[in-house]
């Protein structure tokens, strides 16, 4: 009996006798005895080395990545130099030249405010003319929008002038038209290009939006020059102003009738009296039919407001003009017209523009305001033909 105690005592005893050296391991080996003590299976011990393997490879490729990403920034600068270095031509006058075109966009001084204007100059020294080629203009100076146009003149060849049709709505108009002055060589160094170009009102005065004076001495003729040139500011005169005339338009294409109504003209001559206007068709370049308002004594605003209505059948449409001309008797007391306006197919500028209006817009009737122009400019333009004799009907 006592010895089955002393043994279960010893026994017994054996747990506090061992319990010493556990306690004090305890601490240290604790994570490795319960990995020990799990039964974890041998393909989580796999993939746990797998994971820890992807993710220090990613932090190396990250490390890199910025690495890489810090040297190109800090390289960049000295690359951009050998490239401008290295490729002279390009670069090198692209950074020259590129201030001067941005300087041709309007600047807060000079004359450039006021746009610029493509040109192109051939002289025929067979011919004894000047081909001026009125290409485009760029960067107007207006409030809001413009419906721009232009007058070419040269300054030796008095009541000479070219007019442009209207562009509506902008302040770059591609114009592509071309105009021939006969000018001498013996006049070629006194002689000066002029280009006005207006904004175009309806029933108002027009505004001018910059012009342009070359003197044709100082530019090389004997080859085709194209230039870009910068317009000034208007001038303060209006080159040989003979007053404008105010009438409308109306056509009605299925009875052929044409409608023209003058209404007043304005900044006549004071010197002029018993003013009337004449209106003149041509068929063909030929005289054909014509008729005139009532004369108006001592005024420079006379106001007429009357109606004259012509058969012209759509067929006949595209070879009829039609001139309105301003008569006056002068001092000599002897009658003379002072100013033609020219419309129809032949026409250009703002007549030719009426014109169109009239057509596109049919029985509505047009009005309008139009400079009135030389009377031999007008008549070079039409080449007049002996009168058309017309036929009679058979009795």
């Amino acid at each position: 009996m006592q010895a089955d105690r002393s043994m279960k005592m010893g026994h017994a005893s054996n747990p506090f006798s061992t319990s010493a050296p556990l306690d004090a391991t305890a601490g240290p080996s604790l994570i490795p005895d319960l990995i020990t003590r799990i039964p974890w299976p041998r393909w989580t011990l796999f993939i746990a080395i797998l994971a820890a393997g992807v993710l220090l490879v990613s932090c190396l490729l990250c490390v890199i990545c910025c690495y890489c990403h810090r040297h190109r920034h800090r390289k960049q600068p000295k690359d951009k130099e050998t490239v401008g270095l290295g490729s002279a031509r390009n670069s090198t006058t692209t950074h020259l030249v590129q201030p001067d075109v941005d300087c041709l966009e309007p600047c807060s001084g000079g004359d450039q405010q006021w746009g610029r204007l493509l040109l192109s100059l051939e002289y025929d020294f067979g011919s004894q003319e000047i081909r001026v080629g009125l290409r485009q203009a760029g960067n107007l100076k207006a409030e809001g929008t413009a419906d721009p146009y232009a007058w070419v003149s040269v300054s030796t060849q008095a009541g000479e002038r070219h007019e442009t049709k209207v562009h509506r709505g902008t302040l770059s108009p591609m114009f592509e038209e071309t105009c021939c002055f006969l000018v001498p060589p013996a006049e070629l160094p006194k002689a000066t290009l002029k280009v006005q170009l207006w904004d175009f009102k309806r029933f108002s005065e027009h505004e001018p939006l910059g012009e342009l004076q070359l003197p044709l001495g100082t530019v090389d003729l004997q080859h085709v020059l194209e230039s870009w040139y910068q317009l000034g500011p208007p001038g303060t005169t209006e080159p040989e102003q003979m007053g404008e005339l105010c009438f409308s338009l109306r056509y009605v294409p299925s009875s052929g009738s044409l409608t023209v109504v003058v209404l007043e003209a304005r900044g006549l001559n004071p010197g002029l009296a018993e003013a009337y206007v004449k209106i003149q068709l041509m068929l063909n370049q030929r005289k054909w039919k014509k008729s005139k308002t009532s004369s108006k004594k001592g005024t420079t605003t006379p106001y007429f407001n009357e109606a004259f209505v012509f058969l012209v059948p759509v067929s006949q449409l595209q070879s009829v003009d039609l001139v309105l001309a301003v008569w006056a008797r002068g001092l000599q007391l002897r009658t003379e017209p002072v100013g033609k306006v020219l419309l129809g197919s032949r026409a250009s500028g703002q007549p030719l523009q009426h014109w169109a209006d009239m057509l596109a817009h049919a029985r509505r009737p047009i009005a309008q305001w139009h400079h009135l122009r030389s009377p031999r400019e007008v008549d070079r333009v039409l080449a007049l033909q002996p009168h058309l004799p017309l036929l009679r009907p058979r009795s």
